[in-house]
């Protein structure tokens, strides 16, 4: 007896790959309550909020700067992983604090829920 596919595994694999890329990166599972661990682990929240400018931008004007952007999960991670210089609203430069974990999830996580603001 001869099977029948219905619906070609080839077929199937294409329209997987093609909801996959269609995905944002907020449309990705981000663990909002890790994040926010992560952040206040880093004392992320005194110079950012997630609307309110403070001395570093809101998290919703980082989400609005790299909406769209390829690589901005790339871009986002290395600002928190490499103490580049932040510039303040002064017009002075520090190096931007470096946030410490030893997970690299929970840092992509955070990286995640800035960008999904």
């Amino acid at each position: 007896m001869k099977k029948i596919e219905l619906f070609p595994l080839w077929a199937l694999r294409i329209l997987m790959i093609l909801g996959a890329s269609a995905m944002s990166h907020s449309a990705l599972a981000v663990d909002e309550a890790a994040a926010l661990q992560v952040a206040r682990q880093n004392n992320c929240f005194n110079c950012h909020a997630v609307s309110k400018e403070k001395d570093g931008p809101p998290y919703k004007a980082v989400a609005a700067k790299y909406k769209d952007k390829p690589g901005a999960e790339a871009r986002v991670m290395q600002h928190l992983t490499t103490g580049e210089k932040a510039k303040f609203a002064d017009g002075h430069e520090e190096p931007h604090k470096i946030v410490k974990t030893k997970d690299e999830a929970e840092l992509k996580n955070l990286v995640a829920w800035i960008l999904s603001r």
